[in-house]
């Protein structure tokens, strides 16, 4: 109710200022019909990123990773921007300790602890 006491005072005292008649000023969200969405009012790398996801592109690894069995057949799938990724293994579920070893692209490569094999596949950063 201020709003539209405030609108009135303000288109009012334009009039009596000028001989030109302002045209009414009107809210962005009753003009628009709502509140814009994410898509609408998303700009720079958010847009790119929304764009991305609506073309079920994955860009900067957000979504949960599909999992693998970590076999020789079907390895566990990590993506990397150079040649090589560090890797931590956690061989059992309530295990405190993780086994690190460099994991480098081509084949898959096997955790010295466990078994479970994994593949680095290179991603590309979309910056």
């Amino acid at each position: 109710m201020a709003g539209r006491l405030l609108l009135r005072a303000c288109t009012a005292t334009l009039q009596l200022r000028s001989n030109v008649v302002a045209r009414p000023l009107h809210r962005a969200m009753a003009s628009g019909g709502g509140v814009p969405t994410d898509e609408e009012q998303a700009t720079g790398l958010e847009r790119r990123v929304l764009q991305a996801l609506k073309q079920g592109k994955d860009p900067y690894s957000i979504l949960e990773p599909k999992h693998y069995p970590g076999t020789k057949e079907e390895p566990q799938i990590v993506p990397c921007t150079g040649g090589k990724r560090l890797v931590g293994c956690l061989c059992e579920e309530d295990n405190t300790a993780i086994v690190w070893f460099w994991l480098h692209e081509g084949d898959a490569q096997r955790c010295p602890s466990c078994g479970t094999y994994y593949k680095a596949i290179h991603h590309e950063v979309p910056h």
